[in-house]
């Protein structure tokens, strides 16, 4: 018997004393602000609680080491210092997904309590073992600051009252997040669950022989074993391509090693885990194609078709190779960009049950519900309006939450089962399946005339979409959309080719291509300057897109472009600096491209003072949710005193597409400032109260974007983002400072907007300096979280982000997406500061060790 005191009650544990304490406080003991992020890992902090007085990780706790001592989570903090710890974190806007942060605040309440006035650098140096992949880890150490002032001074933390645009309202639901009230999928529990785990490939490229669950089947609490035979519809789904199976079947070859055999659901998430490893495969393992050049050239196809998923060209102006022949100076180079881990704290998790017959109810965390409710009712051959796909939080997605991993699998058991299933991914599980950023080979040529014009590019892109499409082809594509980076070139010749290989499947990620292609433009940009003598930042002023210019598409911008606004928001720190590395950003607003983009929205005075918002995007840390709201109470004239709920469910039919390509704030901003009004015009009349059952819909739809290669006016997307990045070392050659300038438009929410951006910017850092995924032929040569390079609050410099508003003609009030243009400009700023260092280029991520200082 192991007694301990838990939240200052005495407590007993009778079971395996090797049990995690993360496990006990979560199963036993229902403690869920304890979260699970890297599964026994010790890698990323989510479970910190506090253990005699020190911090320790849950995860890697096992029950013996509690033996006699004081456990404290966050539920046994004393009051004042929870509420002061929560709302410090709200305050300063350092909530953003939510996941990560109920384990940064137990580890400021014991950094604060040793140490009740620290430092800056003391409070990252205490947050060590913790991660979080949103915030940049800026407003976490504002947060603490700002927190240990209150607890000094005996004060309460106030938060912004004011409920209209423009100012840093609190995020919507952010202090539940804070002190772990708020449910993500896996906190969440229904009478008589079940749970699934899943069987995978354990060869990237392999006949499968025989699939034996007969062990499994026979192990006690095993409730029933699922393979390929038991789905009753399409088992080959996906978001573009209908080419990724849910179950690969016998007789058929694996094609990577995120491929699922079988699933077992059982009475708990331990019986199925161990069921799991009693299933046998027999395989005749085959030699796995690796990157997209050797599948360019193989004969061994991965789909039927070959393995060319897409190729997309822009050509326009003069043939390029006439351009560069008269052109002043003609720089060209080859770069390679590797796989990237989206790192979201939350795996991947869902649960189903059963809602009537032939009916479900699916909590999802995915950036797409209806995306969801289509391929879940095609695998179980239901009609979509028998499946109510519920949007739960999801802690992170960084657009690898767009496809579809655990949902359908968990609709299938319970659907067949007729009790609710949870299915979840751990750490290592999640690495192996989701899509990530995609490996890139681009060779690049670029050239200017005397007076540093740009006048060609061209551009031969090859990307790895990995053994299925995902997104693959929309992405490559805007990577060649996009190749010209945020510059004007009359003359441009790019093709962008995406080939199917063995490796894990690569899809959307904040970027969605752009990181890529912008990497190689900039770098020649600089290369340019160097060889023709043209100051840097005189160089892109004079090249930038504005209006009446022309993107690589040739789509001619119109009003609302701030990108010399950046460039001249970090003139003087550009030229106070001894080695900076300059690097400018673009990222197109919505998919465009000629697809029609809706947003509806149902606003429900359900009770007086209360408001009930209806919609249909992602919340993932983003703010989708604290913008809907922000924008009524601006339209509607409502104060902080009536109360907005917000759901997003497929039960409801309001109608959005996948959360992506940076357009929720736009799409969604604009029905409701439509529906919105329609309230504002009864509230001239009536009092809220009065209006109690009222409905108010709206619906904003987009149709006037067209695809370059269609001919006619070419309006590629709605709206464009714009930023300038400036990486600056000191004297030893280390990361100082980054100015990040961004045109966001109308800033709705300057906190939220804040965090935006330096939570960007650190996952540019990442990809530019330790980022890159553990493969080698088509394996993960490693499934620890802590070897992919995420980067952590001791890592990160000083960074200042300088908002420009240059008012969109589209977006709500002016606004602009700002989600992805974050991460775009920062790897080549800081290639290009350490270019400035040492004198050398490098053309590959991350990048390599810094040389002897040149200047």
């Amino acid at each position: 018997m192991i007694e301990f005191t838990l939240n200052g009650q005495k407590a007993e544990f009778a079971g395996d004393e090797k049990k995690t304490l993360l496990t006990f406080l979560r199963s036993d003991k229902g403690i869920t602000s304890v979260k699970d992020g890297c599964s026994g890992q010790a890698a990323c902090g989510a479970c910190l609680v506090e253990l005699d007085g020190k911090p320790a990780l849950a995860c890697s706790t096992p029950m013996k080491r509690v033996a006699g001592k004081q456990v404290i989570t966050i539920e046994g903090f004393a009051e004042n210092v929870r509420r002061t710890l929560g709302r410090a974190f709200v305050a300063k806007g350092a909530v953003q997904c939510g996941f990560c942060t109920p384990g940064m605040v137990s580890r400021a309440k014991i950094l604060l309590e040793n140490t009740p006035n620290p430092s800056r650098n003391e409070v990252a140096k205490a947050l060590k073992a913790n991660v979080c992949r949103c915030t940049g880890y800026v407003k976490i150490i504002d947060a603490v600051l700002l927190a240990a002032q209150a607890l000094r001074q005996n004060r309460q933390i106030d938060w912004e009252q004011n409920t209209g645009i423009g100012h840093s309202y609190p995020k919507y639901e952010g202090y539940r997040k804070a002190i772990g009230t708020s449910d993500f999928i896996d906190d969440m529990h229904f009478e008589g669950m079940l749970y699934g785990v899943l069987k995978f490939s354990e060869h990237p490229r392999a006949l499968v022989k025989d699939i034996d669950v007969s062990e499994a089947e026979k192990l006690p609490g095993v409730i029933r074993v699922f393979t390929c035979a038991d789905i009753p519809g399409n088992r080959y789904q996906g978001l573009m391509v209908k080419d990724w199976p849910m179950m690969v079947a016998r007789g058929e070859d694996t094609r990577c090693i995120g491929d699922v055999l079988a699933g077992v659901v059982a009475e708990t998430y331990d019986i199925a885990s161990n069921a799991v490893e009693k299933i046998r495969v027999d395989y005749d393992v085959l030699e796995p194609v690796t990157c997209a050049a050797q599948a360019a050239q193989s004969q061994v196809f991965i789909h039927e078709n070959g393995n060319l998923l897409d190729k997309s060209t822009v050509r326009r102006g003069e043939p390029v190779e006439d351009v560069f022949a008269r052109s002043a100076h003609v720089v060209e180079a080859i770069f390679e960009t590797p796989f990237i881990e989206h790192g979201f704290l939350e795996t991947e998790a869902s649960i189903a049950h059963p809602d009537g017959e032939n009916k479900l109810v699916v909590y999802s965390q995915s950036q797409g519900i209806y995306k969801d409710r289509m391929q879940i009712a095609s695998v179980l051959d239901l009609a979509e309006e028998n499946i109510d796909v519920v949007q739960v939080s999801a802690g992170g997605g960084f657009g690898g939450k767009e496809d579809l991993t655990v949902q359908h699998h968990a609709a299938l058991y319970s659907l067949v089962l007729q009790r609710p299933v949870k299915v979840r991914l751990n750490r290592a599980e999640s690495i192996r399946m989701h899509p990530k950023r995609h490996h890139m080979v681009m060779d690049y040529k670029i050239a200017c005339d005397e007076n540093g014009r740009l006048t060609a590019l061209r551009a031969r892109i090859i990307g790895d979409t990995g053994a299925y499409a995902s997104m693959g082809k929309e992405v490559v594509a805007r990577t060649g959309t996009h190749a010209a980076g945020a510059y004007h070139v009359p003359h441009v010749d790019v093709s962008a080719s995406v080939y199917y290989t063995n490796n894990p499947p690569a899809g959307a990620f904040r970027g969605f291509g752009v990181n890529q292609s912008n990497f190689a433009m900039e770098s020649l940009v600089d290369e340019l300057c160097a060889k023709g003598g043209f100051d840097r930042w005189q160089f892109r002023y004079a090249n930038a897109l504005d209006t009446g210019k022309m993107t690589t598409t040739g789509h001619v911008l119109g009003e609302g472009i701030g990108l010399k606004e950046c460039l001249e928001a970090v003139k003087e720190a550009f030229d106070k600096s001894s080695c900076a590395g300059l690097a400018c950003g673009i990222k197109n607003c919505g998919i465009g491209n000629g697809v029609e983009e809706v947003s509806e929205i149902r606003i429900n005075v359900v009770a007086p003072g209360r408001i009930e918002i209806l919609h249909g995007w992602t919340e993932m840390g983003q703010g989708i949710h604290t913008v809907a709201r922000q924008i009524l109470c601006e339209v509607a004239g409502l104060d902080a005193s009536v109360d907005i709920d917000i759901k997003s469910s497929t039960g409801v039919q309001v109608m959005s597409g996948v959360t992506t390509a940076s357009r929720g704030t736009v799409l969604l901003g604009n029905a409701v400032i439509a529906a919105a009004k329609k309230l504002k015009a009864d509230l001239s009349e009536k009092p809220l109260a009065d209006l109690t059952g009222k409905t108010y819909f709206a619906r904003y739809v987009v149709d006037w974007t067209s695809s370059h290669d269609t001919g006619g006016e070419i309006n590629s997307h709605f709206a464009y983002g714009f930023a300038v990045h400036l990486a600056v070392l000191d004297d030893q050659g280390k990361l100082e400072k980054i100015y990040a300038a961004h045109d966001a438009g109308k800033i709705i929410n300057p906190a939220l907007y804040e965090g935006q951006i330096e939570g960007g910017v650190v996952m540019g850092m990442g990809y530019a300096l330790s980022e890159k995924l553990p493969l080698e032929k088509a394996r993960l040569s490693s499934e620890r979280m802590s070897k992919l390079g995420l980067p952590k609050a001791k890592d990160v410099p000083e960074i200042e982000v300088i908002g420009v508003e240059c008012l969109d003609p589209v977006g709500p009030f002016g606004a602009k997406g700002v989600g992805e243009i974050g991460t775009i400009p920062t790897a080549p700023a800081i290639a290009n500061a350490y270019c400035r260092y040492d004198g050398q280029r490098r053309y590959s991520l991350p990048l390599s060790k810094l040389g002897k200082k040149q200047f």
